[in-house]
Order: structure tokens, then C-alpha cells, then sequence
């Protein structure tokens, strides 16, 4: 499975919202800056989670984003079902009913044997991403990591 380069960003994005005081919030272009990534494009990807309920967003001179609610009931699948959607990326044609070599349609009442194992493949990973939340990730980490990013974008 290929995810696009903004889901990274997102879990990344998260990640470090995470290890923030839970009152803190921190600004789209401070965010964008940190990570060397384009405002504009992070942005909408941020009003994404904000929509899914994983972040929220304030305006104003001290606005920013924080998280909607704690890094332990946010896993790694809520992050990018919001940011990529949920849909199965494997989708059977029914090649084997066409071309040549095509299969009858009475021979084709069960789903095709691929479609069955890319569709067992896209649960299972699905299940693994839900099985993990943003916290245990952020536990990870070691202490220096969040120190530095507490101090890099809250000037703690």
C-alpha cells in the first residue's frame, strides 16, 4: 500500500501536537516551518483532522491547533482514514470474466480468490494501524525529543 507524502506530515503533524502541554496550541505555519513541509498543502490536511474531530482549530493571535481529545483514543488508523479515507484500495474488475481467456459468469458467483486475499490484507492492516495509538508512539520517543520540540515551537 502507497499512502501519499501529506499522510506522513499528518502523523508527524500529530505526533508533535501530542507532545505538547494539552492546552497548547501551535499554529499551521508554525507547524509547516518545523517541518520544512509547504503551509498551504499542510493546511488543508489539518482541516481535515479538524473536521474528523481529532484536532481542533482556533483563530487569533494566540489560535492555533490542538488536540480534540487524548493522544490514547486517537490511533494511527483515525489519522489517516481522516486524511486518505477509508476506502479499499484493491478494487476487483472481474478480470477473470474478460478478454480471451474470460471465466463464464456461472463459474464466477463467489468472490474472485485475489480479491478475497487483498480484502483479508486491507483488514489486517487496518486492524494494526487501529491497534496503535498516537500516545504509544509518542512513548517512544526519547525524553530529548519532546523537549526540543516543546522548546522549538512554545519557546519552552
Amino acid at each position: 500500500m502507497k499512502l501519499p507524502e501529506t499522510s506522513e506530515w499528518v502523523l508527524h503533524t500529530v505526533a508533535v501536537i501530542a507532545q505538547l502541554p494539552a492546552a497548547s496550541t501551535v499554529s499551521g505555519a508554525q507547524l509547516a516551518e518545523h517541518f520544512g513541509v509547504p503551509g498551504p498543502y499542510l493546511s488543508k490536511q489539518l482541516a481535515k483532522l479538524v473536521r474528523a474531530g481529532i484536532l481542533t482549530g482556533s483563530t487569533g493571535p494566540r489560535g492555533g491547533f490542538r488536540l480534540a481529545r487524548e493522544p490514547e483514543r486517537i490511533s494511527i488508523l483515525d489519522l489517516v482514514t481522516a486524511v486518505d479515507g477509508a476506502a479499499d484500495p484493491y478494487v476487483c474488475r472481474e478480470l477473470r470474466q474478460q478478454g480471451r481467456g474470460a471465466a463464464r459468469p456461472e463459474d464466477c458467483t463467489t468472490p474472485c480468490g485475489l480479491a478475497v486475499v487483498m480484502r483479508r490484507a486491507h483488514e489486517a492492516w487496518r486492524a494494526s494501524l487501529a491497534a496503535v495509538s498516537i500516545a504509544e508512539v509518542v512513548g517512544t520517543l526519547p525524553a530529548s525529543v519532546p523537549a526540543k520540540n516543546r522548546r522549538l515551537l512554545l519557546g519552552d
